[in-house]
């Protein structure tokens, strides 16, 4: 039988093309997420080898449960103080998101991305962390800033790109620079954050430091090379970093599916490195923080990294520049099986008696006013639209330690240019 005949008798190749449950105009599903119940994964100890991990890849971690009680193993037992403190930074990152995103509208700055329903995330694991450790995050963690007490005025003059940003108007609004606050720039680029943090972790491990760096990325950019360097690197040197991805369900227009969601769970990319993965409801924000102190203790014992995948939802849109409505169903938010994060936590503290809806309506009130207060301190600075904010001879600056002779050359010849033209502050061109 020639080689002709034998593949006559073959099914035609096809090739699989991931389709999201339901399309714009079609009823939101989300049958097939397996949803276990709250308490029921087991907490490994922090030191436990890898090799005996593998389940907590595919499993979830959850600790709230539909009546609000915190339950099971990774229950972390926190105070009601600091479940209160958790709750107020999650309800002043969703005011902070509310009003920034009606500025854009109103022309007052250009872009904006909100992390609606995501704000467990970045508030629960800033607690969970020690103030000293580093974060590289990607550009929906503004919760770790104001978890960390980044002052609000200074995040909207970054916004406006205005005469206060400190960094000059140079970085798209959003993606903030504060080291002093443990919060390395954010990068457009998706997830050359990982490379970083990894070299971040490596350089204090090798100066005997206790610092661990932690990194976020979407579901979307693990397809991206600079994840898997990280990894690689993490791996062999067993850097103290914790891999944050946050699997909410849908880069800019595409689901997870795009990125590999079908097949497996984000967090068994993990399993091949030989390090240790775990995910969680991303929308607990009780999971959140046990499972970052849990990853923390590991690599501050020398166990390595850890890498965490967040299932969480995200409820708007990718930035204002998206319409999630031309992808994906319009009832999805209501439909998600995981509810809404900072509807949770007041939940429990209610439960536990340490709450109240008044108290809430209350602190939603006074957050949403003191947003409104720094957004008219940082406007004195100026808005988009109103002209250049910074000093034209700032962009020679700050691009190397010392500027060479051609640079200043330049700039010296733009300043004399711009003399002529324009001899007095506010005069126009002779």
């Amino acid at each position: 039988m020639n080689i002709d005949s034998r593949r006559s008798n073959l099914p035609p190749l096809e090739l699989h093309i991931p389709e999201p449950p339901a399309r714009p105009g079609e009823e939101a599903d989300f049958s097939h997420i397996s949803v276990l119940p709250a308490g029921v994964t087991p907490r490994p100890d922090s030191s436990a080898d890898t090799a005996t991990l593998r389940d907590m890849a595919y499993g979830l971690v959850r600790v709230l449960d539909d009546e609000g009680q915190a339950v099971g193993p990774w229950a972390p037992r926190l105070s009601p103080d600091l479940l209160r403190a958790m709750l107020r930074n999650m309800a002043l990152t969703r005011a902070f998101d509310d009003r920034m995103f009606r500025a854009q509208r109103q022309g007052k700055t250009s872009f904006y991305m909100k992390c609606t329903g995501e704000e467990a995330v970045a508030v629960a694991q800033a607690h969970a962390l020690d103030r000293e450790d580093m974060c590289f995050p990607s550009y929906r963690q503004q919760g770790i800033l104001l978890t960390r007490g980044c002052p609000l005025v200074d995040m909207i003059n970054q916004i406006y790109s205005n005469k206060g940003d400190a960094l000059k108007g140079r970085q798209l609004p959003i993606m903030y620079s504060a080291p002093e606050y443990g919060f390395f720039t954010v990068s457009g680029n998706l997830t050359t954050q990982l490379p970083q943090a990894v070299g971040w972790a490596m350089a204090s491990a090798s100066k005997g430091d206790t610092r661990i760096a932690a990194a976020w990325c979407g579901e979307g950019s693990t397809a991206e090379g600079d994840f898997h360097a990280a990894m690689t690197f993490a791996t062999v040197y067993r850097a103290p970093v914790i891999f944050n991805v946050v699997n909410n369900q849908w880069a800019i227009s595409s689901f997870a599916g795009f990125a590999g969601g079908e097949a497996t769970t984000f967090a068994a990319r993990a399993i091949g490195y030989g390090i240790a993965g775990l995910r969680i409801d991303g929308n607990d924000a009780l999971a959140v923080y046990a499972a970052t102190q849990w990853a923390a203790e590991r690599a501050r014992t020398n166990k390595g990294p850890t890498l965490i995948e967040h299932f969480t939802y995200r409820a708007e849109g990718h930035s204002t520049s998206d319409d999630p409505g031309a992808y994906r169903s319009a009832d999805e938010r209501a439909h998600w099986p995981l509810g809404d994060p900072i509807a949770r936590l007041k939940k429990h503290l209610i439960t536990l008696g340490e709450w109240d809806e008044d108290r809430h309506a209350a602190m939603d009130l006074e957050l949403a006013e003191a947003v409104k207060a720094a957004q008219k301190e940082a406007e004195k600075n100026g808005i988009l639209g109103h002209g250049m904010h910074q000093p034209f001879e700032t962009m020679f600056e700050d691009v190397f330690e010392e500027m060479p002779w051609h640079l200043k050359e330049q700039q010296a010849q733009m300043l004399a240019e711009r003399m002529r033209k324009w001899p007095e502050p506010g005069q126009g061109p002779r």
